[in-house]
């Protein structure tokens, strides 16, 4: 139960974006690690951040907290580039958007899907935390949106950007850089641990159907930056993948029997997987309740 209470902190942070509560930011560190040429991972707290520097100009997937942007913004500089030109928005959720206002100020253009521009100009609620996450100010807003696909002709690459349906969210993206044969999933793809899915639109199906989408496009020479976790390459989004569809394979006959959230829970249907993606901010109870949230989201 003390990595339950842990998440309910945590999806404080992971879902608003407006509000920040209690953390030592000044505590958290912004580390790189290259992941190609021009091409790096950063992270520190919240979902990983990729970014490229050219001459075109920095372009920036996420972009965190909005007490990290000062740091987020030295540790680009520190790696040769200037401010964003492009802040990039996998989804919607606070710890992927949090920095938007003030990387708007330094001159960076906002871009997201839809779905993310109209999920942080509402209220979002989270039954399993209790919780209902404001609306985001209005200068944190994606100022450039688009439906299906998008693509970025900067620093001597194209940089594809695709939206997968009912994933994670309503409004997720994956960005591959083609040239440098780099991967960004977003919140798709939580390497070696209970992911998170969002409550008011997220799917396991959907999960399972982007994690396929993923594997048409890379090989098992991709660079994969997850959206937590640590780096990852084509056999750990397989063994992702696979993890997802047991979980639907367990969890879906119990929901169509009519189990409420809280026998299922108590059955435990998900122990046989603690031991292995277990070790992260969710422990089993809360990511069956995120589970099963995201099963019947499919039935509705």
């Amino acid at each position: 139960m003390q990595r339950v209470a842990l998440f309910g902190l945590i999806a404080l942070l992971v879902l608003t974006g407006s509000q920040v509560v209690a953390q030592d930011y000044d505590a958290v560190e912004i580390t790189s690690v290259e992941v190609a040429e021009g091409i790096w991972m950063l992270e520190g707290a919240g979902g990983n951040l990729g970014v490229m520097i050219g001459e075109d100009g920095t372009f920036l997937i996420d972009d965190q907290y909005a007490p990290l942007s000062e740091k987020i913004l030295a540790a680009i500089t520190g790696l040769g580039g200037e401010a964003p030109r492009f802040v990039l928005n996998t989804h919607y959720h606070g710890d992927h958007t949090g920095g938007n206002e003030n990387m708007g100020e330094v001159g960076a253009l906002i871009v997201a899907h839809d779905n993310v521009r109209a999920r942080m100009q509402i209220e979002n609620p989270s039954e399993v935390f209790g919780l209902t996450f404001p609306p985001s100010p209005e200068a944190a807003l994606p100022v450039l949106t688009f439906s299906e696909t998008t693509t970025f002709h900067i620093n001597g690459d194209e940089v594809h950007v695709f939206h997968v349906r009912d994933a994670h969210t309503d409004g997720d993206a994956l960005i591959w850089f083609k040239r440098a044969d780099v991967l960004h999933t977003g919140d798709i793809v939580f390497n070696g641990i209970y992911p998170y899915i969002d409550e008011g639109s997220g799917t396991i199906a959907g999960l399972v159907a982007a994690c396929g989408d993923i594997l048409a496009i890379i090989d098992g020479d991709t660079a994969i930056i997850p959206g937590h976790g640590p780096l990852a390459d084509r056999d750990d989004v397989i063994a992702y993948r696979n993890f997802l569809q047991s979980v639907h394979d367990v969890i879906m006959p119990m929901v169509r029997d009519g189990m409420t959230t809280d026998e299922i829970v108590d059955a435990n249907p998900l122990q046989p997987w603690d031991e292995t993606w277990g070790q992260g901010f969710l422990d089993t109870e809360a990511f069956t309740r995120v589970a099963v949230t995201a099963i019947r989201n499919e039935l509705e």
